[in-house]
C-alpha cells in the first residue's frame, strides 16, 4: 500500500478520484485536516483538525467475493473491527457509518464507495480526537491515526471472506437495530430485506 499523507486537503476523496492516474495502486491519501469533505448521499463531512480523512483505491477484482454493492458494509466492517481491536467499542450502523452508542448513539465515522475505471475508491471519515458538534460522537480511545491506518490497511490485505464478514456482522446487527429504528433482516449478500424488499447500501 503506496500511503501519502497531505497535513491539509480540500477532500482526500475528490483529489484521489481525480489524480487516480498519477498512482500505482493500491494507494492510500490521507490528512488529519480536510476542509471540503464529502459524505454519504451528497452531504458535506465536517472536518475537524486532528481527525482521520483517508480515500484509498485497489484494483475493482482485488476483493473477488464482495458483491460491489456491498463495499461500504464490507469496509464498514473492516475498519470496526480494527477499532474494537485497538480498544474501542464502536459498531457499525447499517450500511456504512460508525457509531458510539453511550447515552445515545453518536456518529463517528462514515464510509462512501464509487467505482472509477475499473478501480474501487473509498473515503472514510472518523473522527478519532475531536467531534464536529454535538451532534456527533468521537473515538472512546486515544490512538493516532497511523496506527488506525497500519491496522485497518493489515487487515484488508489479508482480504477477508465476503461471507464470513456478514456472517459476523448479522449478529452486531441484531443487537443493534432497534437502537436505530432499523427494520428488516440482513440478506446473505449485504442487502437489507425489509417487507420482502431488499434494499442495497448506497453509496
Amino acid at each position: 500500500m503506496n500511503i501519502i499523507y497531505f497535513e491539509e486537503i480540500d477532500s482526500t476523496q475528490k483529489y484521489l478520484l481525480k489524480n487516480l492516474d498519477k498512482y500505482e495502486l493500491p494507494v492510500c491519501i490521507w490528512s488529519d485536516y480536510q476542509t471540503d469533505g464529502i459524505g454519504s448521499r451528497g452531504n458535506k463531512w465536517i472536518g475537524k483538525k486532528g481527525n482521520l480523512f483517508f480515500s484509498f483505491a485497489y484494483p475493482l477484482n482485488f476483493f473477488k467475493n464482495v458483491p460491489l454493492q456491498s463495499f461500504s458494509v464490507y469496509f464498514g466492517w473492516i475498519l470496526k473491527k480494527t477499532l474494537n481491536e485497538l480498544g474501542s467499542n464502536v459498531v457499525l450502523k447499517w450500511p456504512n457509518d460508525i457509531y458510539l452508542i453511550d447515552d445515545k448513539p453518536l456518529k463517528a465515522g462514515g464510509i462512501i464507495t464509487s467505482v472509477k475505471n475499473e478501480t474501487l475508491v473509498c473515503g472514510i471519515g472518523l473522527n478519532t480526537s475531536f467531534s464536529p458538534s454535538e451532534e456527533f460522537g468521537c473515538l472512546d480511545i486515544k490512538i493516532k491515526n497511523d496506527k488506525i491506518l497500519q491496522n485497518f490497511f493489515a487487515k484488508l490485505e489479508q482480504k477477508p471472506n465476503f461471507d464470513e464478514v456478514i456472517k459476523e456482522y448479522k449478529k452486531e446487527f441484531e443487537t443493534t437495530k432497534k437502537i436505530f429504528g432499523i427494520e428488516g433482516e440482513l440478506d446473505k449478500d449485504g442487502a437489507l430485506i425489509k417487507n420482502k424488499e431488499k434494499v442495497y447500501s448506497r453509496r
